[in-house]
């Protein structure tokens, strides 16, 4: 079916956003975890922008990535190298959380490095969001950009509820880690390389141990380096 004949007046366009916007608000739930834990150190003014910015960039790439990088996803080690960059964010977000002198910043370089570490972490995890969305959206790209930006204010909304949560509960900073860290074993997994050499069927077997691998590795990780440095309180 062409969608990209499809009228503002049709019901099937409106039954596609409706598709389009649900299945964003169940991706961008690591999203919202990841700005909610880049923002989660700075200050009540300067979360409030660092959330806005980085809901921004995460919806503005993820519609760069479905619109020129799709074609790209069935490259080979493509997923390995992503999977390996989210790793390496989920434990430098662990290992950040209290280990530094937050008047050692200046405020404004802790909000843009709170906006760089999610336009990082999204292009990395944008991987496989944008093909789930470009399936459901084929070849209408006005129905894609309109489903992705009706979804910035949901984007928000999860990351501000988070950052609140972070607050309460600092444990759930490593909850959240290792969430980045289950999303990266799933897309090492997926792989192109992988399953051209050790077949789909056994890939979607070790789905789960991949995902379980990958949150244990972020926690173990985690916890080994930043066990290692010195206690800024002595």
């Amino acid at each position: 079916m062409d969608l990209s004949s499809l009228s503002i007046v049709d019901p099937l366009a409106w039954g596609k956003l409706a598709e389009i916007i649900l299945l964003n608000i169940v991706l961008s739930g690591d999203n919202a975890v990841v700005i909610a834990l880049a923002c989660r150190a700075l200050a009540p003014r300067q979360r409030t922008v660092g959330i806005a910015l980085g809901a921004g960039v995460a919806v503005v790439l993820r519609v760069l990535f479905t619109v020129l990088i799709a074609s790209l996803l069935d490259m080979p080690f493509l997923h390995i190298i992503g999977a390996v960059l989210l790793i390496w964010i989920a434990v430098k977000l662990v290992v950040e959380d209290g280990g530094e002198s937050e008047d050692s910043i200046a405020a404004s370089s802790k909000l843009w490095k709170a906006v760089q570490t999610v336009a990082i972490a999204d292009i990395v995890m944008s991987l496989d969001n944008v093909l789930a969305i470009a399936a459901v959206a084929k070849n209408s790209m006005p129905l894609l950009i309109a489903g992705l930006v009706i979804s910035i204010p949901l984007i928000v909304l999860g990351a501000s509820l988070i950052t609140s949560l972070l607050e309460r509960f600092p444990v759930l900073v490593w909850a959240g880690a290792a969430l980045l860290g289950w999303v990266a074993g799933e897309m090492f997994d997926s792989d192109p390389w992988l399953a051209g050499r050790f077949g789909t069927e056994l890939l979607h077997q070790l789905e789960y141990p991949a995902a379980i691998l990958g949150a244990l590795l972020v926690l173990g990780l985690g916890y080994f380096i930043k066990s290692r440095r010195p206690d800024p309180a002595h």
